[in-house]
């Protein structure tokens, strides 16, 4: 079965706007990073991928990650995992890329994903009122 994880965490913006702050809260508030990442791992190997995609071939190997973000490739291949579950970061000729070419389109993809998921919860919904006897029907 394939699945999206979608996590939308609902925060104040930054008054300051500072890039980076905003950057961080961005991907926070689309649930790429959490307050156990204390060094901010998943956001570094995100920005990585993100300026990949002003490049002529974007697309990086998990060697690659580790190298510019100075971190293990085990813990790399963590969060690329996560943000692969997230549904923005895919696989290409065996090279980790951003699923999109802007953060605009970022949000247009999350916003599809959870719509999805909430049609396909409306429509079992209104089965198992049926089958609960909850759809005024008697």
């Amino acid at each position: 079965m394939k699945f999206t994880k979608i996590t939308i965490i609902r925060s104040t913006k930054p008054q300051d706007y500072d890039i980076n702050e905003l950057l961080q809260w961005f991907g926070g508030s689309l649930g790429l990073f959490n307050m156990r990442d204390k060094d901010r791992s998943c956001f570094r190997i995100f920005i990585i991928l993100l300026r990949d995609l002003k490049t002529d071939s974007p697309g990086l190997s998990s060697d690659d990650i580790a190298e510019k973000t100075g971190l293990s490739r085990g813990t790399v291949v963590h969060h690329l995992n996560k943000l692969m579950e997230s549904g923005i970061v895919i696989v290409s000729r065996n090279r980790y890329v951003l699923k999109v070419e802007s953060l605009a389109d970022l949000v247009d993809v999350v916003r599809e994903d959870v719509n999805n998921a909430f049609d396909s919860l409306k429509v079992i919904g209104k089965r198992l009122d049926g089958m609960l006897g909850l759809d005024g029907e008697k």
